[in-house]
């Protein structure tokens, strides 16, 4: 029990270490056409618990039905309770900021046009995911570093209707729907 306690401390130092290393870094450009067309969504389940609220973009900004990548965030993950969206947690980090889980990496395996980070606390497990996440645009609230963020709403967190009309009145000044 002790290791295990321990060996926990040194993968978050790892992940801290990793994260800051991102950052120095230049980001990633990602070469996609103007437009939105693919939409990857990285939810605080702890602090939103209705996720699938997300796919009300779908509609919002006329996407194929599947263009929707949903993931969320919850400190204590229990396997047996069911989950409308995919779910990853603490116990999923690795070493050097890995997170290991299939979810996880399903996500990862994809380019996005736009990324919505819908978390506001200083988590590291977010925040691996968002850096490691290739998109175009990434739209996030001021409470975060914003070096995480390219767009930042300061819309009111639990409102999540202001702020897909935030996110909608910015796009298209933006030009990209």
């Amino acid at each position: 029990m002790f290791f295990k306690g321990l060996q926990d401390k040194f993968k978050v130092k790892s992940g801290q270490k990793y994260l800051q290393e991102e950052m120095e870094r230049p980001p990633v450009l990602v070469n996609r056409d103007k437009g939105v067309t693919s939409v990857g969504c990285i939810v605080d389940l702890d602090k939103f618990p209705d996720g699938e609220r997300f796919y009300e973009l779908i509609d919002e900004f006329s996407l194929r039905p599947n263009a929707i990548k949903i993931i969320g965030y919850k400190r204590d993950f229990d396997n047996t309770s069911p989950y409308a969206i995919q779910i990853f947690s603490d116990k999923d980090l690795g070493w050097k900021g890995d997170i290991e889980n299939g979810y996880v990496l399903e996500f990862l395996g994809r380019e996005y046009d736009l990324v919505i980070n819908y978390y506001e606390d200083d988590n590291l497990m977010m925040k691996l995911l968002s850096i490691r996440t290739p998109s175009r645009l990434k739209v996030g609230f001021g409470s975060l570093d914003p070096k995480f963020n390219d767009l930042i709403l300061n819309t009111p967190f639990k409102d999540f209707n202001m702020f897909k009309s935030e996110l909608k009145k910015y796009l298209k000044v933006l030009s990209e729907i």
